[in-house]
């Protein structure tokens, strides 16, 4: 539809009535994003110096935002803004509200148009131009503003564009809650009930799916639960009018606990705190249906209500944290020789190896977080030229002054010249890549940087005890660690270092956060030969951690983020008009 206003009294399309944004409807449900977002992103779009397709007046200018679909790449429109006539610098209005993951690489595409007339058709209206980008690109340029010069006119200089992300807050609150029942219908036939209450937030479909249990009260038909805390996002996915359904259960050893009841509320009610509104008559449907006097199964109460908003990751990229991407690979014999198309490095001109792959997957989504784009590039377990020494630490430019290569296409490039002129030895040692980075994570403690290491190896790992120990000592330092796994090899000693099931410990001293992230590339192979989905589930696993292990340091250390650049403040402009 064009952007047309609703009439009044309407809600704007794509927006439910309580004026928040409508969340993505199970049409856009992709295989990837079925988790909660991790929040919700507004984008803002302006433009300087368009081209001027109108003869007797300015272009009246309008932005359609197309996204890719990851498996087939094919391009669908998201959202167009208003129209604004008669001008060259527009800045729109109506915003773009999108799921951000930092795990996923979401490319954008925005397109400009001069409006002549009122069809919806885009053909029908003069292209100004347009301009690509991903959306981890916009939120990890400075003050998540990125500023674009538009394309796609030959010849022509079609101005620039400048979008602006900015992090909903509802999605970053969380609430502490508390409440009490009096009065509840008596299941047990000795004593009392014991009951608990169970949460389900609505689908789109109109599905429930649960997101909280509160403890058991035993004995008493007139609990008062502890207070718990939950974040808007699961409670109701930060659509304050969604409903949320409570259902009050008796608890019984067996697991068939007996249902007493149930009520539904929504968070803009549960906000008002306690009043008269939020005491709650809990309805037993079976029971209404079959007894004419049946007024209740008794009453909950909402006891109190607390909004508490958490930093996010993106608060701190806005402040300017950067993140420094260094990769380590893997060579050493166990892998093959690279002439060989057995070989785990072996230099198919036609596709990427193993390690190719991985290191692209990964590595593309990091650049974005990257300002400079320069990478350090590791490799391990090789006999270096010119006097066959074997090092576990060496260059992949072969300079090892300065090890940092362009962008991640520089990194495949060193890594493909390593590759023709380093003997593959062993044995395979972590611990030497693992200090190399710590020792700059530890010259910054402040929270301004923060480092990755992603090391990709066949796992045949000879230094266990010592990789431990460097782990142990990392997991004080702002840095983790990525560890992908390629080939056939039983990974159990990557396993344990990744410590998810058992906490990784050297001498008796544990690790004072999970730094290490472990998958191993084969279950990620794509039997249909789709590699693009493949690669891009691969990178949602080792990086979904990441997220979380970076607010980790920062809390132990109890860092703040910084204020972010002040906003760009935009001329004043003419009055807008809608078509």
């Amino acid at each position: 539809v064009f952007a047309l206003e609703p009439p009044a009294g309407q809600p704007a399309p794509g927006r439910s009535s309580g004026g928040l944004p409508k969340m993505a409807s199970v049409g856009d449900f992709s295989v990837l994003s079925s988790s909660i977002p991790a929040t919700k992103v507004e984008l803002s779009v302006s433009c300087r110096n368009l081209l001027d397709r109108d003869t007797f007046s300015k272009s009246d200018p309008i932005c359609v935002l197309y996204t890719q679909a990851i498996g087939n790449k094919e391009w669908r429109e998201f959202g167009r803004t208003e129209v604004i006539d008669n001008t060259l610098n527009p800045d729109f209005v109506r915003k773009f509200i999108m799921d951000y993951f930092f795990e996923e690489r979401e490319n954008l595409r925005f397109d400009f148009y001069d409006v002549d007339s009122k069809s919806p058709n885009l053909s029908k209206h003069d292209f100004l131009g347009q301009m690509f980008c991903t959306l981890g690109e916009i939120v990890g340029s400075q003050g998540s503003r990125l500023e674009k010069s538009i394309v796609g006119i030959p010849g022509k200089k079609c101005g620039t564009v400048i979008v602006t992300a900015e992090e909903l807050g509802c999605c970053r609150d969380s609430v502490l809650m508390q409440f009490c029942a009096n009065k509840l219908d008596k299941k047990d036939f000795f004593g009392k009930s014991d009951p608990f209450l169970v949460f389900l937030r609505s689908n789109e479909d109109g599905s429930f799916t649960i997101c909280h249990k509160t403890e058991v009260v035993k004995n008493t038909l007139n609990p008062v639960w502890q207070a718990f805390k939950i974040s808007v996002r699961a409670l109701c996915n930060g659509d304050y009018d969604r409903t949320i359904k409570v259902e009050v259960y008796d608890w019984d050893r067996d697991g068939s606990h007996d249902f007493i009841g149930e009520f539904t509320t929504s968070y803009r009610e549960l906000s008002r705190g306690q009043s008269q509104f939020n005491v709650y008559e809990v309805i037993n449907p079976k029971k209404k249906g079959k007894k004419k006097k049946y007024v209740n199964s008794g009453t909950v109460t909402l006891l109190s209500f607390l909004i508490e908003t958490e930093v996010s990751f993106l608060d701190y990229i806005k402040g300017g944290t950067q993140i420094n991407f260094t990769v380590a690979i893997d060579f050493t014999a166990s892998n093959g020789n690279p002439s060989q198309p057995t070989s785990l490095h072996y230099m198919n001109p036609y596709q990427l190896n193993a390690y190719g792959m991985a290191l692209k997957a990964v590595g593309e989504i990091i650049q974005d977080y990257d300002s400079d784009k320069m990478f350090p590039a590791l490799g391990f377990g090789a006999r270096l030229p010119p006097d066959g020494r074997v090092s576990h630490e060496f260059a992949l430019n072969g300079n090892p002054q300065n090890p940092y290569c362009h962008g991640i296409d520089g990194v495949m490039e060193a890594y493909y010249r390593s590759l023709k002129s380093v003997q593959l030895y062993g044995p395979t040692n972590f611990a030497p890549v693992i200090n190399h980075v710590a020792r700059y994570a530890a010259s910054v403690k402040d929270g301004s940087q923060y480092f990755v290491l992603l090391i990709i190896t066949d796992g045949v790992i000879s230094d266990m005890a010592q990789t431990k120990e460097s782990i142990v000592n990392a997991s004080k330092l702002p840095m983790s660690i990525i560890i992908v796994g390629v080939g056939p090899a039983e990974f159990d000693a990557m396993e344990e270092l990744d410590g998810d099931v058992v906490r990784i410990s050297s001498r008796g001293k544990f690790a004072e956060r999970d730094i290490v992230q472990f998958v191993p590339f084969r279950d990620y192979i794509d039997r249909s030969g789709n590699h693009v989905l493949s690669m891009a589930r691969l990178a949602k696993d080792v990086l979904a951690e990441i997220p979380e292990q970076f607010l980790s340091y920062m809390r132990v250390r109890g860092i703040k983020p910084l204020p972010a650049p002040p906003p760009y403040t935009p001329p004043i402009h003419v009055l807008q008009t809608q078509i």
